[in-house]
Formats: structure tokens, C-alpha cells, sequence
């Protein structure tokens, strides 16, 4: 199957569904990150637990959700409590697996911003939806894993607003703030796969997708970026992961 058989969004959805594994229980958010957790449930992960915020325990929808309170959750769902109990006895204990992320900014030391754009809180530029329970993801999973698309205006050399911790200013700082999760672990974007250095917790560009080029990535992240001695290349999308993706994104469009 050749590149152009599909695009960069199916290439980074199908990367970041691969990178949830079977078993895993998921804390997921709507958007890009609903999207790769539905489709890994639909192809290598049968048995992944979707849990959203809005209190569905192990949903299986089969299409995506337009919101956390889209009724099919609650219809497909294992089980449904209450919001309060879902970060009470699930999030904050350490129950959750992986955290799967959308952003509107993310820095070189994997800190989420979706709250403001601009440098004035009650007067910025844009006014973006907020928090919601990322945070708390951030701090209490596991494990993070971030989708978003690549570009200067994401990819800053420091978010406006830190909405969600990632490293803080780097390694340690997620230890002195009291964190028990591990952090992100991965961020995927539509250009390749990022990680934090061992040592220093910085984003290191580890693999690209088929196609793309590292002089690309550079000039789509806003800061100096390293890049992993053994850099690997992403395998392309099956032509099932492709079918399961598009019939996924075909049911939804029926619905709406």
C-alpha cells in the first residue's frame, strides 16, 4: 500500500490507536483521542476499557461519540456512576492505565495548555474549552499518551497557560509537585511519534510517519527539536486498521 493511500490524520489515528494496548483501561477524551481508543478496541484491543468522564465505565459504542454525554456511552457501558466517583475511586487511586489527550499547545517538556491562548488570563486571544478532568489524567494515570497535529502554533517552546502538567520544566518537577501518575509517555502527531528524554524528560522525535522528513518536523515544532539516534519509521496502515477506521467514521456521519 503506497502513502497516498491514505492521510495523515488516518496515519497519526491509526499510530496512536496501536499504541493502546489490550486489557489497558483508558481514560479518553473526546476528539482525536475518542477516535484512536474506539478504533483500537475495534481491531488489536478487544478487551480495552473505555472509561469517559461523564461516568461510563467500559463503553462500546459503535460509533463515535459527538460528546462525554452522548447517550450511546451510557447505552454501551459496562456500567455508569457518578462523576465524583469516577475521580474519586477511579482517577485519583490509580485505576486508570493510560490517560489519552488532546491539545491546543504542548511544550518541549509535554505540557498541555486548552484553557487561553494569548498572555493576559482574562483578556486572551482565544478562549479555548477549558480543562474538564485533563488534569487530573495528567497527574493520576499511569500513563499519558497526547494526539494532536503538528504545527508552530501547537508545538510552542512554552504554553501559555500549563493546563495540565506534563514535566513542569523538567525532570523532577512531576516528583515535587506530588504527581503520582507517570506523565506522558507518548505524544503522536500527524507528522511522527515524540517521548521525553530519560534523563532530562525533553521531547525527542523517536519515529516519523511514511513520508515525512525530519526537516518537516523542525519546521512544524516551536523550539529546537532533538532527535532519537535509532529513529525509526511508523509502518503504514493496514487495510484493516484503514477499513475499521473509515467505517467507524462512516457510522458516525449517519448519525449526525
Amino acid at each position: 500500500m503506497s502513502p497516498q493511500a491514505w492521510s495523515s490524520d488516518e496515519m497519526m489515528t491509526v499510530a496512536a490507536a496501536r499504541a493502546l494496548r489490550d486489557g489497558d483501561v483508558c481514560f479518553v477524551g473526546i476528539g482525536l483521542p475518542s477516535t484512536a481508543a474506539n478504533l483500537a478496541r475495534r481491531t488489536h484491543a478487544p478487551g480495552l476499557v473505555l472509561v469517559y468522564e461523564s461516568g461510563t465505565l467500559g463503553a462500546k459504542p459503535d460509533r463515535l461519540p459527538l460528546s462525554i454525554g452522548d447517550g450511546i456511552l451510557a447505552d454501551t457501558a459496562d456500567a455508569v456512576i457518578s462523576v465524583p466517583e469516577v475521580f474519586n475511586y477511579w482517577l485519583q487511586p490509580g485505576r486508570i492505565d493510560i490517560g489519552f489527550l488532546g491539545a491546543a499547545q504542548i511544550d518541549r517538556y509535554a505540557n498541555v495548555n486548552t484553557t487561553v491562548i494569548g498572555d493576559d488570563y482574562r483578556r486572551p486571544k482565544v478562549r479555548l474549552p477549558g480543562a474538564g478532568g485533563a488534569p487530573e489524567i495528567a497527574a493520576n494515570c499511569r500513563e499519558v499518551i497526547v494526539v494532536v497535529r503538528q504545527s508552530t502554533r501547537a508545538f510552542v517552546e512554552r504554553v501559555d497557560f500549563v493546563t495540565s502538567v506534563g514535566f513542569g520544566r523538567g525532570k523532577g518537577d512531576r516528583e515535587r509537585l506530588g504527581l503520582r501518575g507517570g506523565g506522558p509517555r507518548t505524544v503522536i502527531t500527524d507528522l511522527g511519534v515524540l517521548q521525553p528524554d530519560p534523563e532530562t524528560c525533553e521531547l525527542v522525535v523517536t519515529a516519523l510517519h511514511p513520508g515525512v522528513g525530519i526537516d518537516e518536523v523542525r519546521a512544524r515544532t516551536g523550539w529546537p527539536v532533538r532527535v532519537a539516534e535509532s529513529l525509526r519509521q511508523t509502518d503504514p496502515p493496514t487495510p484493516s486498521e484503514l477499513a475499521a477506521l473509515r467505517r467507524l467514521r462512516q457510522q458516525t456521519e449517519q448519525q449526525e
